[in-house]
């Protein structure tokens, strides 16, 4: 994939009244679970936005609920995954098929928290072609969570923070902000999980991009059960923390 947004300009979102931000989604048979998100959202974010769920399959327990609440939530629609099953294609999916300046990775659990999400709009705006929601920088938390991968997370991102240079002291977290002509200048390679987050920020580091951070409270889901499949995809993550490094030491004795 050739940056982004590659192939596709006929799903894109046309019109005088496009947003500036597009929030996406994936899920997974959420169900109703996902109604209290959506409108949390809805409520929250005063930039001109959209809400796009992105499924894999029609029979997806996530797509009435998303069907009954477009008609009460301006901006909200469903959008089918057809690059293949999974949250990483979910993503780049719900990349592709919209057109906003902006576009924010959000997770349907509820983890996330949209009060912040303006904030990050703004600092977008001031040019940040990066913006991350960080739980470890000061004023930041996480709640909840199994201990293993929170203890991963945390050494991951400081120690990429403080030894690798890059800008966020969270670059694995997945609540994340993006301009448009990043996306677009920017190939995804990633091919597991929810390593595109990381892939992105350590590209945007090494590129001299401006990546910004504003701390968030992240909260273990309550309903549903996490896709998260840390043994799988941590061979992922890995490849871009080398990259990150070896970037770092290149730059240095250039």
């Amino acid at each position: 994939m050739t940056g982004a947004l590659a192939g596709a300009e006929g799903a894109r979102v046309s019109g005088a009244s496009a947003p500036e931000l597009s929030i996406v989604l994936p899920v997974y048979n959420e169900g109703e679970a996902v109604a209290p998100v959506l409108q949390a959202l809805a409520a929250a974010v005063r930039t001109p936005h959209e809400l796009v769920v992105v499924y894999d399959f029609d029979a997806d327990t996530t797509v009435p609920v998303v069907t009954r609440l477009a008609t009460e939530i301006p901006g909200l629609r469903g959008l089918r995954n057809d690059l293949g099953r999974g949250v990483l294609n979910a993503m780049k999916a719900g990349i592709a098929a919209t057109a906003a300046p902006y576009v924010l990775i959000s997770m349907a659990d509820g983890s996330d928290e949209p009060a912040i999400v303006d904030r990050m709009v703004e600092l977008a705006r001031g040019g940040a072609d990066v913006v991350a929601a960080s739980r470890y920088m000061r004023g930041g938390r996480q709640i909840g969570g199994p201990p293993l991968k929170r203890l991963m997370s945390r050494t991951a991102g400081l120690t990429l923070h403080w030894f690798a240079g890059v800008p966020t002291h969270d670059p694995t977290n997945n609540f994340k902000l993006y301009s448009r002509r990043f996306l677009e200048a920017t190939e995804i390679e990633s091919t597991a999980g929810f390593e595109l987050a990381l892939e992105l920020t350590v590209k945007a580091s090494l590129a001299g991009r401006r990546v910004a951070e504003v701390p968030t409270t992240w909260r273990d889901r309550t309903a549903g059960q996490s896709n998260f499949r840390l043994r799988r995809w941590l061979p992922h993550y890995l490849h871009w923390y080398r990259v990150a490094f070896t970037g770092r030491l290149r730059r240095r004795r250039s």
